[in-house]
């Protein structure tokens, strides 16, 4: 037998990428623009495993039901993270379509959360990046209301800002569907995911 046609069985691992969007530094945590962070650290949570520094991003790996995941939050700022995301799409050879970014959502209501195939950047600096990096829409993201109550010409500081109270009571539950929502996402595919949760 030619042992030259025998498929290594570490190639046969479908591999997937999940990003949180965020800022790195302590005067970030917490605040609205970082749910992408809060729910990687979810995710990693659920699947046993924890962030250590990798480049362009902390990064957690783990598995899920055979299948490999990579869990990264840059620590280039939003508004590179399109630089981040294709050296770890690179590293672990990552197709578009097994990437899922998770990122705050304006137009969105606290706690809503929507699974999209593909899309504009929104607004968004972080999709911004990441379209600009790819030259692609067509990447799935997982967008997370947060909501936009706050006086006209205040939005840096509204998404900035930390959550109150009020919005953890909201929020918390979310993440954790969140975290159902992208192993859904990683087990059985993005229309499915769709199809089950965004209502």
């Amino acid at each position: 037998m030619n042992k030259s046609r025998i498929a290594n069985p570490a190639s046969l691992i479908m591999k997937y990428l999940i990003v949180g969007l965020g800022n790195i530094g302590d005067e970030y945590a917490d605040t609205r623009h970082n749910i992408g962070f809060i729910v990687a650290d979810a995710l990693a949570l659920s699947l046993k495993t924890s962030f250590a520094s990798g480049r362009h991003a902390s990064v957690a790996k783990g598995m899920l039901k055979g299948r490999s995941i990579t869990i990264i939050k840059p620590t280039t700022y939003i508004n590179l993270s399109g630089k981040a995301i294709r050296f770890w799409m690179n590293k672990d050879k990552i197709p578009p379509e097994n990437l899922l970014v998770v990122v705050d959502d304006l137009a969105l209501p606290l706690g809503t959360l929507r699974l999209r195939k593909s899309g504009s950047d929104g607004g968004h600096n972080g999709l911004i990046s990441l379209i600009e990096t790819l030259q692609t829409i067509d990447f799935p993201r997982l967008r997370m209301g947060i909501g936009n109550d706050f006086a006209k010409g205040y939005q840096v500081e509204y998404v900035l800002g930390r959550w109150t109270s009020e919005e953890e009571k909201v929020l918390i539950p979310r993440i954790n569907l969140a975290v159902e929502m992208i192993q859904c996402f990683v087990l059985q595919g993005v229309y499915k995911a769709m199809n089950l949760f965004n209502s």
